[in-house]
């Protein structure tokens, strides 16, 4: 036999081996859908992120000026109430509760008040509102504090009340609250 050998039909090849069958068209719509799914959801991830983040930054700085105003009228009303029998336990709680200029100022004038404080009558102080004002860079904040303080006069027949509005400056040293500056408003 030759090295030609006869081909039948259909012995080696297929009859369509030769022929071209198109390829169904590609559909853009599911894959499309599933990108704008996914990118819509990357969005909303992100969003809720953000406003988690925000909501979590203001509910801090709530809570921490809750906190320093506070301590702030528990300051202030302290600091007003004044008894002339007790002058060096006031001093020794203002100077406990005071830090940067306010606690040089006091320890410097600390003798003169404790003879103005001695010398007074009992006073009664109240805080009659308190509100930030400002918040420093250093992470203090500045409080208006509106006070009245009440006394009697010395005869004890009548009563005497008078008002004030003072700054005053709290920081947090650790985790306890501190004045740091007091300023009487005029």
């Amino acid at each position: 036999m030759s090295p030609r050998r006869r081909v039948d039909d259909g012995d080696f090849v297929g009859t369509g081996y030769f022929s071209v069958t198109p390829r169904p068209p590609r559909r853009w719509g599911l894959p499309l859908v599933a990108v704008m799914a996914a990118l819509f959801v990357a969005a909303a991830i992100a969003a809720s992120t953000f406003m988690f983040v925000q909501h979590e930054k203001d509910r801090r700085a709530t809570v921490e000026d809750a906190a320093a105003l506070g301590y702030t009228r528990e300051f202030m009303t302290m600091y007003m109430t004044l008894d002339p029998y007790h002058a060096n336990d006031y001093a020794d709680r203002i100077v406990a509760q005071a830090t940067g200029e306010f606690a040089k100022n006091f320890q410097k004038k600390e003798g003169e008040i404790l003879v103005q404080v001695a010398r007074g009558e009992p006073t009664t102080g109240t805080v009659l509102e308190a509100g930030v004002q400002r918040r420093n860079d250093d992470g203090s904040l500045d409080v208006l504090v509106a006070t009245k303080v009440t006394s009697k006069t010395p005869d004890q027949k009548s009563t005497i009340e008078s008002g004030s509005r003072w700054i005053a400056t709290t920081i947090k040293e650790g985790q306890q609250w501190k004045i740091s500056n007091l300023i009487q408003v005029i």
